[in-house]
């Protein structure tokens, strides 16, 4: 089956000159070409191409190379992107559980505000939902229906509108998914004040309200006393990395939708951790074990249930190290066996290094201003051993860990 096979019989005046054949040959020879030899390429192919199509071809290979890290290899090279569309988009693995958590809530159609070029409107129609996505942008919502026309197999139930979301009408609607535009301005940095996001913060919250129920993508870095006392707020991260936060809100299933609780959610295991309201752990001294809990346990406050569950206590107030004298294996933190501590002295950590022949040296900090860089000038690590130091605090002192991954 052809890309475009399913969306030949519709007008797509920005995407259709790539959707045509000629289109089609041109991004299959160009979906491993390499950047640095892309104006000899260019040339090449405008002796035999028409100068517009290769240009928006070329345009549209290099964003599909950049995309593979979020959608796969085997989507991303079937997708239509925008500049913006690659940086703002949900990436496949995050958007996958949040529409199967849509459908433990139960639903049949959820309603995609500002779509973009249709990530999680893929993932909802792959679960099967009915999907009406709306974006404000022309391009971005041809991209939207043509992306999941041709990544969905069989026949997707969606439509495409574009239009003002804030104009939307939401009547009928049984769920909704709001992910508001966070980059704006000429250099589409971040904004980081909610009622400044594209819509509102405060109009999506009364969006989902009016519905009744759904979930609103925001910035991880969001306050916690802005999230509503009737919504769930869960933060995502992904091997590792925090993705992003979803404020779920569900007006009849309590037990899958809690509000006024936080969530850490780590992919790709899915393991799921919520919050219970406890204290902030004891200070102790520095065990045997040190645990950096995951980013996402730290950005929801859930490091005291991570902290009871390892029978551990923290470094320092203030810092999210987590120390115990006993190994326990956990999904929401890394252990780290500790070896040394030493009061913070480069000179005596190079001595140290260079005594037991480190070369391998990955340095880790929390609660230091110095840079993990200077460090690793300053003491020149050489050797065949590895080695982790953690700078940070110990009871307000500033503190060098050494020590190395448990396993």
């Amino acid at each position: 089956m052809a890309d475009n096979e399913r969306v030949d019989d519709i007008s797509f005046p920005h995407l259709g000159p790539l959707l045509s054949a000629e289109g089609q040959s041109l991004l299959a020879v160009l979906r491993d070409h390499d950047p640095a030899q892309e104006l000899a390429v260019a040339t090449r192919l405008r002796r035999e191409h028409p100068a517009e199509l290769v240009s928006a071809a070329l345009a549209q290979a290099r964003l599909r190379q950049r995309a593979v890290t979020k959608f796969g290899a085997e989507d991303a090279y079937r997708m239509y992107f925008t500049p913006n569309g690659v940086e703002q988009s949900t990436r496949r693995s995050v958007a996958a559980y949040r529409a199967a958590r849509f459908r433990d809530i139960g639903p049949v159609q959820v309603t995609d505000l500002c779509c973009g070029i249709g990530g999680d409107a893929i993932a909802l129609a792959r679960e099967g939902f009915v999907v009406d996505a709306v974006d404000l942008d022309p391009l971005t919502a041809e991209s939207a229906l043509v992306n999941v026309c041709t990544v969905v197999e069989g026949t997707p139930l969606i439509t495409v509108s574009c239009t003002d979301v804030m104009e939307y009408d939401l009547n009928g609607t049984e769920a909704v998914f709001i992910d508001p535009a966070r980059r704006g301005g000429r250099g589409g940095g971040r904004i980081f004040d909610p009622e400044a996001y594209s819509p509102p913060l405060s109009w999506a919250i009364d969006a989902v309200r009016r519905v009744g129920t759904g979930a609103i993508k925001i910035a991880p870095g969001i306050p916690h006393e802005l999230v509503p006392e009737d919504f769930e707020a869960e933060w995502i991260s992904d091997a590792g990395d925090v993705k992003e936060a979803v404020l779920w809100h569900d007006e009849g299933r309590p037990e899958v939708i809690t509000p006024g609780t936080r969530r850490a959610t780590l992919l790709p295991s899915g393991a799921t951790l919520v919050g219970r309201g406890l204290p902030d752990p004891e200070v102790r001294p520095v065990g045997r074990y040190l645990y950096e809990p995951d980013g996402a346990v730290i950005r929801a406050h859930l490091v005291a249930e991570v902290a009871e569950e390892l029978g551990g206590g923290l470094l320092d107030p203030t810092i999210a190290y987590i120390t115990a004298d006993e190994l326990r294996p956990t999904p929401y933190a890394t252990a780290y066996e500790i070896t040394d501590e030493l009061p913070f002295n480069l000179k005596k950590l190079k001595a140290l290094l260079r005594e037991r022949g480190v070369g391998n040296l990955t340095v880790k900090k929390r609660g230091s201003a110095v840079e993990p860089e200077e460090v690793r000038r300053k003491v020149k690590p050489r050797g065949p051993n590895a080695a982790t130091v953690f700078l940070t605090r110990v009871a307000g002192a500033p503190t060098m860990l050494i020590g190395g991954p448990v396993g």
